[in-house]
């Protein structure tokens, strides 16, 4: 198990030191966790340590979105006085996602058929 999370913290390391000297745009855990599934691609596999811990970490996923309810709570009078601008943004949003993922999927069935 210490295996496995030597392991996600390494990456998150790698990661950062690459936000930091050379991607600053981009944060630090995500640039690690695109180089941890690199890796298992390379690997071809998910060794039993970090399946492990992953399995661990994944039990406990809602405990993530307490900081971003208190966030909301805390930000509740902007979003509020910006309501019609939100969800206005998330309408449209909405809507030209399920556009490009309908023309998308048409696009690549169309590919499909023609093999």
């Amino acid at each position: 198990m210490i295996s496995g999370l030597v392991q996600i913290l390494l990456f998150q390391s790698i990661g950062e030191l690459v936000s930091k000297f050379l991607l600053p745009t981009l944060p630090g855990p995500v640039i690690g966790l695109v180089l941890l599934v690199l890796w298992l691609v390379f690997r071809k596999g998910v060794n039993a340590e970090l399946a492990l811990v992953a399995d661990g970490f994944s039990q406990y996923l809602g405990l993530l979105f307490v900081p971003a309810a208190v966030g909301v709570v805390l930000f509740l009078p902007q979003l509020q006085a910006n309501a019609l601008a939100i969800i206005s943004a998330l309408v449209g949003s909405v809507i030209l996602t399920i556009g490009s993922s309908a023309l998308v999927v048409r696009f690549l069935s169309q590919k499909d058929a023609y093999e």
